[in-house]
């Protein structure tokens, strides 16, 4: 019997399981047809956030920023190039902190850039501040490795 993962799809948010010996970088969401991943983090908002979260076998990278931050602007691209690096074992997502202060009070958010690493529903490591995509992918697979 073969075994699945959950993986939420990007771009319609629709929870699709993926047979554990298929490669996930070709995979395609069963509902919309779109690409599972595209090496690019996705924009998500406090119920996508919350369905990933919940709903993935696979560990999610969150980038908690604001508009107006000017380190959260320098670190974007850091972040976009961490991304093809890590897709599709870890699902990088961009959360606006001003979008969603009720989540970000939540997560005890007191500083952006925030990263958090989250996997099974819960947060396995944060990080403040900014990081360039080397040390993005090393401090997530570092941290992937002790949990």
């Amino acid at each position: 019997m073969s075994t699945t993962r959950q993986i939420v799809c990007g771009s319609c948010g629709r929870i699709n399981r993926l047979p554990a010996e298929r490669a996930a970088q070709s995979a395609r969401c069963g509902a919309c047809h779109q690409p599972m991943f595209t090496a690019h983090p996705i924009e998500v908002d406090e119920e996508a956030f919350s369905r990933h979260v919940a709903s993935s076998d696979i560990p999610v990278l969150v980038d908690v920023w604001a508009p107006w931050c000017g380190p959260c602007r320098t670190m974007a691209p850091m972040f976009e190039r961490a991304a093809q690096q890590l897709e599709p074992n870890v699902r990088l997502l961009k959360l606006n902190s001003d979008n969603a202060p009720a989540l970000s009070s939540r997560l005890n958010i007191s500083g952006i850039p925030t990263l958090l690493l989250m996997r099974g529903g819960r947060e396995i490591a944060r990080h403040s501040g900014t990081m360039d995509a080397r040390s993005i992918v090393a401090w997530t697979e570092s941290n992937l490795t002790r949990s």
